[in-house]
């Protein structure tokens, strides 16, 4: 079997990786160093901060996978929301430069929602920083839907048809964690939520404010502007900076989001490599076991695959 430097395995008896590396004189693959976790890059959705996601990142790293990424993106005065995103994508790949730098390879990069768009804008912008790149419940908007989104985002329009309409008039304000808690339990979108994530929420995406209450660590303003820049060119990124990595996507079964953007680009992107799981737009909240395993899942068949190609390329 033939590797590239930089390829990960997991260790079927302790579950975590090892880094192997070809040299130059024998195309035997060597153990080249020990890591204790395969690093990635992971972006989240728009309006939860990173620590929302704090129980999926503690069940990922029992499972070998060290997840990163960017606190909160949007709320940088020199990386404002602007239309398609771009700031925020160079706000992605300064983060996993830091990460490839000190890897010395490039990585996995995993987006959630909003995350998805921009790392997979941040893989076609820089390649060389990406291994591959997984989407979850993050539906490429193409064809004659992104030309309508980008009419709408023209003429002013898209502010009374995209999710903003809702999110600009989010309560953003509670006496106290406990009073938050309660108040999000009441709610639709939170009721099939993990507790713990549903408590990591509170704890992470509040802060305290000047009033001695605890207000939306991520503001409904840039959610709102978030929502109404919505990527609309991805088609013509690509004609520019053609994709080079491995691209998968996991979607929730019951997601309006996918029905409402489509699945042909995705399709078209992932060449099949698409995973169903059950639960909404937000089942990673919802399901973080299994989100955690079908994580691992479509990044050990990304490598495979990156591995299996090497491997032809080596003996053509």
């Amino acid at each position: 079997m033939n590797a590239p430097k930089g390829a990960f395995f997991h260790d079927r008896r302790t579950r975590r990786p090892i880094h192997y590396s070809v040299p130059h004189s024998s195309h035997t693959m060597v153990p080249a160093r020990d890591l204790n976790t395969l690093p990635v890059v992971f972006a989240h959705a728009n309006s939860f901060p990173l620590g929302t996601y704090r129980l999926l990142f503690s069940l990922l790293r029992q499972r070998g996978i060290d997840a990163s990424g960017v606190q909160r993106f949007g709320h940088d005065p020199a990386r404002p929301v602007t239309n398609h995103w771009p700031h925020l994508v160079d706000e992605l790949i300064e983060f996993v430069e830091q990460k490839v730098q000190q890897h010395g390879q490039p990585i996995y990069l995993v987006g959630h929602s909003l995350g998805g768009i921009l790392s997979f804008q941040a893989a076609t912008k820089r390649p060389d920083l990406a291994r591959g790149v997984l989407l979850i419940d993050s539906p490429l908007l193409g064809g004659w839907k992104a030309n309508a989104v980008g009419i709408a985002k023209q003429t002013q329009i898209v502010a009374s048809v995209s999710p903003g309409k809702i999110s600009q008039r989010r309560r953003n304000t509670w006496a106290s964690n406990a009073e938050a808690l309660e108040y999000f339990r009441s709610k639709k979108a939170f009721a099939q939520w993990h507790p713990q994530v549903l408590q990591d929420y509170v704890e992470h995406g509040l802060q305290d404010d000047d009033q001695g209450k605890r207000s939306l660590l991520f503001t409904r303003e840039v959610e709102t502007a978030i929502y109404n820049t919505l990527p609309s060119n991805l088609n013509h990124q690509l004609r520019r900076n053609p994709l080079r990595c491995p691209v998968s996507f996991i979607g929730g079964r019951s997601s309006v989001e996918m029905r409402q953007v489509g699945m042909e680009m995705t399709q078209r992107m992932t060449r099949g490599r698409i995973m169903m799981l059950d639960g909404g737009h937000l089942f990673p909240m919802e399901r973080p076991q299994a989100t955690a395993a079908a994580i691992e899942a479509s990044l050990l068949n990304m490598e495979q695959s990156i591995l299996q190609k090497a491997g032809s390329d080596a003996h053509k």
